[in-house]
């Protein structure tokens, strides 16, 4: 039998090659890991995104697309797929076919911006105003008079600008607006003080973009390819619209899958800071590679090596628990890396560039007819490959909501709208058919989080913090839903913050999508229903020659004022659900690019005698009951009648919808 010493031998011997295959095991893992991150094989990888091109631009019906991959300071895939023309049956060549990029271009804005920054012609901390031929008012729709607007808020989407869509985009140039008279001419309404708020602001980007113009004293198109695209060899790159004719042969046809067939769509014109850009994937590897290379390509310099590590920080976050943005870059934690991205979409492109600058990796897709979460799942899918996550350990408590949850998260509950929406014009009942979020608490005190079609299951971490339990199931364009905070927004509502540059604040019962649709159907029910049943009943009284007992005249005008707010009713909703037909090409109404009928103004000019007949109604309730109109039952119809049309003019009027003055 072995000794006491020999067993003390033994079990330390036993201890140090259990460390030393869990120190080879872990060793290995980061090794493969460290091997994948500093010698991809660009043969490999081609495969690798074609097999992934493949199967989505199947399953999607995307007709055209590109991609570039660049690391370790190269190219290492550019590649298109699919036809740029069926017409012509021109292949998607990824260095000279041209795709629009969307809000991809923002990232050339502030570019632009912080070379001007870096020269010292403009300050990020100063008055917008400062740099501008016309004035953006200091006073707030939520906290009265505030503080200027900056650069910085507008490079963080934290501006407090509302947000339009109907403006955004154009079929045609001679629908299309200057970027001066768009920047004066759409100005949206300050909602909230500037720096407290993220709401993606394509108006801020624009805005930016003539600031750009205004200091340098030339076109914003201009100098973006002066100071851009000619230092960096761009040579299949522009802002501008429509595409110049030296370009126009190489431009990607837009195409979508609609009732079994590829229908052909048009240009579309965008405010060019924001989001009118066309270039290619070769293009876009150069761009990436400049900033994943401190600035620099092939010998030429567009920002200083301190510039891009600037450009490149966290420049604001509404907690440390989210991943916010940098200087115009969206930051992303994907897989434990952080991640520089931004998302471009027009209605007819979608397109994703995204850096790893600690694995000096980028990645840009492009491609038409398909969603804007495509290049999002590959990119998910390319770090997967490449730069897994590491496994952790997680323990069943974490699952468990702490004592005291489910108090702290009760007030929670309730119906968020985004706060990138519009407040002042017609456009803010769009807020109650897209863009919320519903949250509910489960019996074990978990949040139950309705976002983009998805619910999922969230557990409190610390107040107001919560952890998603179902990452993966729940999609948003900017971030993976994993965590969410809670606070206040500036005019004291409960704001939901999530990654990137939007929010979401509560809105009380009144403002909620599922009282509105109530109310607007009940009443609407009930409007519509008593002018059928009047036509029925006069009809039958005509058939039937029945003649119907003397009434006072103000009492047959009662009638004849309801008859008419009922046809002013069944006019005004049945015009805006016309005029808010839906495109199956373009995938939004068509009075979003500026399509309407001839006939639509006269849907502007009901409104005014909805309000007018409405006030008779009421006036004409008071005199039934003072008068004895009618019989006691056709009293109280006529006074649930007047109360429904209040209703409905209330609904009209809150969500804008009634813009008389």
């Amino acid at each position: 039998m072995p000794t006491n010493k020999e067993e003390n031998r033994m079990m330390k011997l036993l201890k140090m090659t259990l460390i030393a295959s869990l120190f080879m095991s872990i060793t290995s893992f980061l090794g493969n890991s460290m091997v994948a991150a500093s010698s991809m094989d660009s043969a490999e990888v081609e495969q690798f995104v074609d097999q992934m091109m493949k199967e989505r631009m199947e399953e999607l019906r995307i007709p055209n697309a590109a991609v570039s991959v660049v690391a370790n300071g190269e190219t290492i895939v550019s590649k298109g797929y699919g036809l740029a023309d069926m017409d012509e049956s021109r292949q998607v060549d990824a260095e000279t076919t041209l795709f629009r990029l969307g809000s991809i271009s923002k990232l050339f804005t502030w570019t632009a911006v912080m070379q001007l920054a870096e020269q010292g012609k403009v300050d990020l901390s100063a008055d917008v105003n400062t740099y501008l031929d016309f004035e953006i008012p200091s006073r707030t729709k939520t906290a009265g008079e505030s503080e200027p607007i900056t650069l910085t808020h507008l490079l963080t989407h934290t501006p407090g600008f509302e947000d339009y869509s109907e403006t955004l985009y154009r079929l045609s140039e001679a629908d299309t607006r200057s970027l001066h008279e768009y920047v004066q001419g759409e100005m949206p309404a300050r909602i909230f003080p500037p720096g407290y708020v993220s709401a993606y602001s394509n108006y801020g980007t624009a805005l930016a973009g003539y600031i750009v113009e205004q200091v340098s004293g030339m076109p914003f198109a201009d100098y973006v390819e002066q100071h851009i695209f000619a230092p960096l060899g761009m040579e299949y790159s522009t802002f501008r619209q429509p595409i110049p004719e030296d370009l126009a042969g190489h431009m990607a046809q837009a195409y979508r899958y609609v009732d079994g067939e590829y229908r052909e769509g048009a240009f579309e014109f965008l405010p060019g800071p924001a989001g009118s850009m066309s270039s290619t994937a070769g293009d876009l590897a150069r761009f990436m590679l400049a900033h994943l290379q401190g600035g620099s390509l092939d010998g030429e310099t567009i920002l200083a090596e301190d510039t891009v590590r600037l450009m490149h920080s966290q420049l604001f976050a509404h907690s440390p628990h989210l991943d916010g943005m940098a200087h115009g870059f969206i930051e992303r934690t994907v897989n434990g890396q952080r991640v520089l991205f931004h998302p471009g979409s027009t209605m007819l492109f979608d397109a994703g560039l995204y850096l790893v600058p600690s694995e000096n990796v980028g990645l840009f897709i492009a491609y038409s007819g398909g969603n804007y979460f495509a290049h999002t799942e590959i990119f998910q899918a390319f770090m997967d490959r490449y730069f897994p996550a590491s496994p952790v350990m997680e323990g069943a408590s974490e699952n468990v909501p702490a004592e005291g949850t489910m108090e702290r998260s009760r007030s929670l509950v309730g119906e968020y709208h985004q706060n990138r929406r519009n407040w002042t014009t017609s456009e803010k009942f769009i807020s109650l058919t897209m863009g919320m979020i519903h949250v509910d608490l489960d019996e074990e005190g978990h949040l139950l989080v309705s976002h983009m079609g998805e619910t999922s299951r969230f557990v409190e971490v610390e107040p107001n913090v919560y952890h998603n339990l179902d990452r993966g199931e729940a999609k948003d364009p900017f971030g993976d839903f994993g965590t969410i905070v809670f606070g206040k927004d500036p005019a004291g509502s409960m704001m939901l913050m999530a990654d990137g540059p939007m929010t979401y604040s509560k809105v009380p019962w009144y403002s909620t999508s599922g009282f509105t649709f109530s109310m607007l159907i009940l009443t609407l029910v009930f409007v519509i229903g008593s002018l059928v049943y009047s036509g029925i009943a006069s009809g039958i009284r005509l058939v039937r020659r029945r003649r119907k007992q003397h009434q006072p005249i103000l009492a047959v005008t009662a009638r004849g004022a309801a008859a008419v707010y009922g046809l002013l009713a069944v006019g005004f909703v049945s015009g805006i659900i016309v005029t808010s037909e839906f495109d199956p090409v373009y995938g939004l109404p068509k009075a979003y690019f500026g399509v309407v009928p001839a006939w639509a103004p006269v849907i502007d000019f009901l409104p005014v005698l909805m309000v007018l007949v409405g006030a008779a109604l009421v006036l004409f309730t008071v005199l039934a009951w003072k008068k004895g109109y009618w019989r006691r039952g056709g009293r109280i119809h006529y006074t649930l009648y007047t109360a429904a049309t209040v209703v409905l003019l209330w609904i009209f009027s809150y969500w804008n919808l009634l813009m008389i003055f």
